[in-house]
């Protein structure tokens, strides 16, 4: 009976430590992307010799690379990872083995949830984040040779009214408070992400961004700011709906009169424009993509895309994309002549890690593509 307690006792012991290993207490092992979300889960190891035959050119000098993605922590219609910085940590290892060198924390705050302890925004209701996540990520950024760029608040106000003043007011006392916790700091801080969203000529959205982008400038000694707009395509359909297209779509002469007119107003305090790809069709790229060059040009603003690696096609908000979608938007933007390429965005629908299998798949096939 002793020995059979002995077998027992040895076995639950066993059990226990199962869970624990299986929440990485043990050291951690460096796994390629390929395997971590390959076939060896199940105990087959992938033949290296094993590779996609492509038919098209590799992307190396074809397409525009990713470069920078937007860090989504305070997430709107995307699932939280909920992550520590562990797992952060891990993932600034991924980005920054495919070049990606620029973060950009989406918004720093959103309606009641925030990033950081932001006094103003505590006193206004929000709630007290259990981890100061500009802090990490400016501590990432600078661990690992990158830049970060902080997004301003988004009080939710503007997608519920269409007015924008109430940003402008709130950001007045948050680009001072980030500026003197972080940008002061860390060498990493490298400039500001103006976050709210428009597509064509919002009520008062050029006199905000001027206002916005010109304090974020004086506080921080000239430091690049930025947006991120969405063209007024057919796919701009409301994430909630059930349709995936609308018939009513912005042309491209119209496009490029409405934002003529926006960047006039903004060049001197906004620095780069990266429009959203995902609301026109593959077919529509080059015309668009070239509008927003030739504007950028005109007014000496950096002209960046917003490849989003989400797919906008499927009844499903939202999966990882499809590579070739991808892979069409990078080369269209290539063809184009822009500056960069971001990403909304790599840790959800591109990361090894993500919550989405697919994710890691999609990691697979773009280092494949430009030879990584």
């Amino acid at each position: 009976m002793a020995n059979r307690r002995d077998f027992l006792k040895k076995g639950a012991l066993a059990a226990a430590a199962a869970p624990l290993v299986a929440a990485g207490c043990r050291p951690e092992r460096r796994v390629r992307p390929e395997a971590e979300h390959g076939g060896d889960r199940w105990g087959i190891e992938a033949d290296p010799s094993v590779r996609s035959r492509l038919l098209v050119e590799p992307g190396k000098g074809r397409a525009l690379p990713i470069t920078g993605t937007f860090l989504d922590e305070i997430s709107h219609d995307i699932p939280h990872q909920n992550w520590g910085e562990r797992e952060w940590d891990r993932d600034f290892r991924y980005m920054k083995a495919i070049g990606i060198d620029t973060m950009i924390d989406i918004r720093c705050g959103y309606r009641k949830f925030i990033t950081y302890p932001s006094p103003y925004l505590l006193k206004k209701g929000c709630y007290l984040p259990s981890v100061d996540l500009i802090d990490m990520f400016c501590r990432l950024a600078q661990k690992y040779g990158m830049k970060f760029m902080l997004g301003l608040y988004d009080s939710g106000r503007y997608w519920d009214t269409g007015d924008m003043s109430y940003e402008v007011e709130a950001n007045k006392f948050v680009i001072d408070e980030v500026w003197e916790r972080y940008g002061s700091k860390y060498e990493s801080f490298g400039g500001w992400y103006i976050s709210g969203e428009i597509s064509r000529a919002t009520r008062g959205a050029i006199e905000s961004f001027r206002t916005m982008g010109r304090q974020c400038k004086e506080v921080s000694g000239g430091l690049p700011t930025f947006i991120s707009p969405w063209i007024d395509g057919k796919k701009a359909v409301d994430a909630a709906s059930g349709s995936l297209t609308r018939a009513q779509a912005v042309s491209v002469e119209q496009h490029e009169r409405e934002w003529n007119e926006i960047f006039d107003g903004i060049h001197e305090y906004v620095d780069a424009c990266a429009f959203q790809d995902g609301h026109i069709d593959y077919d529509e790229l080059d015309a668009f993509f070239s509008v927003n060059k030739k504007l950028a040009d005109r007014y000496g603003m950096q002209c960046w895309t917003n490849a989003e690696t989400f797919d906008r096609d499927m009844p499903i908000r939202f999966l990882p994309i499809k590579f070739d979608k991808l892979r069409l938007k990078l080369e269209a933007a290539a063809r184009c002549g822009y500056d960069k390429a971001i990403t909304f965005e790599f840790s959800h629908f591109m990361s090894p890690q993500s919550a989405y299998l697919q994710a890691g798949h999609l990691y697979a096939r773009y280092r494949e593509y430009f030879g990584m």
